[in-house]
């Protein structure tokens, strides 16, 4: 399965800045984390301040389940209180929501 979740970055360059610094260090324990969960591979694009994940993930793989792995993980819950300094949640988004799916409007092999 394939899942696109988008999530937008507070717009103040040096954030950002270090927002994409975090991420060239990703903690070992997240990765093992998010292959734990079943993703197969995630990868992250940014346009200015707007986030774009796109996970590739095993058949039994759920955002559900994973969104229960990680509050029972404590060091991901210690990444995810650190990154929420730089995310900013889309208005519509539930308290505690991040990273919103995305629906897929065109498949050129449909």
């Amino acid at each position: 399965m394939r899942y696109c979740l988008a999530l937008d970055l507070q717009n103040d360059a040096a954030l950002i800045a270090e927002y994409e610094d975090w991420h060239k260090k990703v903690w070992p324990e997240i990765k093992k984390s998010i292959r734990d969960a079943g993703i197969v591979n995630m990868e992250i694009y940014r346009l200015t301040d707007r986030l774009i994940m796109i996970l590739e993930t095993s058949d039994d793989f759920s955002l559900e389940k994973k969104a229960a792995m990680d509050l029972s993980n404590p060091i991901v819950r210690q990444w995810e209180a650190l990154m929420s300094k730089y995310q900013r949640p889309f208005q519509w988004a539930k308290p505690g929501e991040k990273w919103m799916p995305m629906k897929k409007v065109f498949d050129l092999d449909s």
